[in-house]
């Protein structure tokens, strides 16, 4: 299929069958760009090698080592290969979702004369700090990274202000903004169940959510450190835990020595019981101090449930005052998730509610495609309109 659409080949590294977010956005803008006449081919690694058509449009799949502490993740390693199935590809666009193992292609694009972009799912400095690299230092390194993806690529997408703002610092020119976005119809306040509610909290008067990959940029022992905080001041809370990674072993063990009620779920694959997860939750949390975005937050608020995030990440300017931020510490949260559960739950599930309608993937599909100058002309106005 070409017609008078576009081959738009996106590659990404980092995305299993257990992965959340980033799989969630490449599937909906897979989905966007084939409604909108395009052609998406998406390629990322595996175990095996694999070609097939689905509903996002066409995935390939081509082997890929996994990269040691990362819980499975793996990545497109035999740059030939990938270079290979570019040329038999031909595309007319290129979109990247790695800026590390991938800005290669960027200049594989500008020597095909073929347009560019770049998405920053993370910023470079914000993961550097989380895994412990002192933060002037973070932010030279990141610098020098941002400097060369902006010269390889011919745009780079953010997801938020926040995001952007490690460009603008470097001076980059080809910067552009497209927010994800969120299933409205899909995640609602409806799926909330009683029930469903009462099995999880098992007798405790609140329920958390934590809905993250168990890795260390994500900072989920927070959440396990707020729940103590919160029962120590008197608050009868449980907290469930839907991800998995290389730290869940970790969180396991510390909470059986704390006597903590956490209950970790593993990964979900079933979306309706996540959804109905996220729903049935009093507060989610949403600790990481590098997100960018935060989709699993966004999909919380769409069912009705405020989430607390961090005031490091870019989630303050996706939650609004539909949430609570708090510095980095386990008492800031706790006194967020108090915070929250003093206003009337009526209120508070409204507002998030109202917060994530601002949020929709046919935005979200606009404006990547505006980024890809994908987005069909208009057309002209009839001459009795232009008289008007």
């Amino acid at each position: 299929m070409r017609g008078g659409g576009l081959r738009i080949v996106r590659l990404a590294n980092f995305v299993t069958p257990t992965s959340g977010g980033l799989r969630t956005a490449l599937d909906q803008l897979g989905r966007g760009y084939l409604a909108a006449g395009h052609e998406p081919v998406l390629v990322v690694p595996g175990d095996v090698e694999s070609d097939h058509h689905t509903a996002q449009g066409r995935v390939v799949t081509l082997p890929g080592p996994v990269l040691p502490g990362t819980g499975g993740y793996r990545v497109l390693a035999d740059r030939r290969r990938v270079r290979r199935l570019l040329d038999e590809l031909a595309p007319d666009r290129i979109e990247v979702s790695d800026r590390t193992t991938l800005r290669w292609t960027g200049e594989w694009a500008r020597r095909a004369r073929v347009p560019s972009v770049m998405v920053s799912h993370e910023t470079a400095d914000g993961v550097l700090r989380t895994w412990g690299v002192p933060p002037a230092v973070a932010a030279r390194a990141a610098d020098r990274l941002n400097r060369r993806t902006a010269w390889a690529f011919a745009r780079i997408v953010c997801t938020t202000e926040w995001a952007e703002r490690e460009f603008v610092r470097i001076g980059a020119r080809n910067v552009v903004r497209a927010p994800l976005g969120v299933d409205l119809d899909h995640r609602r306040p409806g799926r909330r169940s009683t029930v469903l509610r009462a099995r999880y909290a098992d007798g405790e008067r609140v329920l958390l959510l934590l809905c993250s990959r168990l890795s260390v940029e994500k900072r989920p022992g927070t959440a396990l450190d707020a729940l103590a905080e919160l029962r120590d001041t008197g608050i009868a809370a449980a907290l469930v835990v839907a991800g998995d990674g290389p730290l869940r072993g970790a969180l396991e063990r510390r909470a059986r020595e704390r006597r903590l009620p956490v209950r970790f779920l593993g990964h979900l694959a079933d979306r309706e019981a996540l959804a109905d997860l996220q729903a049935a939750a009093d507060v989610c949390l949403a600790p990481g101090p590098a997100e960018t975005f935060g989709l699993s937050a966004l999909e919380a608020l769409a069912c009705g449930t405020p989430v607390v995030v961090s005031a490091s990440s870019a989630l303050p300017e996706v939650v609004g005052t539909a949430g609570a931020s708090a510095v980095d510490t386990p008492g800031a949260f706790a006194s967020a998730v108090r915070g929250l559960l003093a206003t009337p739950e009526a209120a508070r599930r409204g507002a998030a509610r109202a917060r994530a309608e601002h949020f929709t993937w046919e935005r979200s599909v606009t404006a990547f495609l505006a980024a890809h100058d994908a987005l069909p002309a208009p057309e002209p106005r009839r001459p009795e309109e232009a008289r008007r």
